[in-house]
């Protein structure tokens, strides 16, 4: 059975958005809306003189960039797991070939 959606309104870069979405997301659907807003106001502060869009466009593409390190991050820890693996195999033969 699918759960019920809420109504909430959001509003990213002075504009208004009505979305339906699941009580357990709204926590994180309202911390990464602050997010945004937050960035937007970071962009206008150091990119006087931009649009609305400009800004949201800028917003939009640092949130895919860390989205992106993210998946990087991720890559690195399973090499390390990895790594650290093989490293744990070396160590074990060494002490037990003695």
């Amino acid at each position: 059975m699918k759960p019920e959606l809420i109504p909430v309104n959001i509003i990213i870069g002075d504009r208004s958005y009505r979305l339906k979405i699941e009580p357990s997301n709204e926590e994180l659907v309202r911390k990464t809306i602050k997010l945004i807003n937050d960035k937007i106001v970071e962009f206008k502060t150091s990119f006087a003189g931009k649009d609305m869009q400009d800004y949201v466009a800028m917003v939009l593409i640092w949130f895919a960039m860390e989205q992106n390190k993210t998946g990087e991050d991720l890559i690195r820890t399973e090499e390390t797991i990895n790594k650290l693996a093989a490293l744990e195999l070396m160590l074990d033969k060494a002490l037990f070939n003695v």
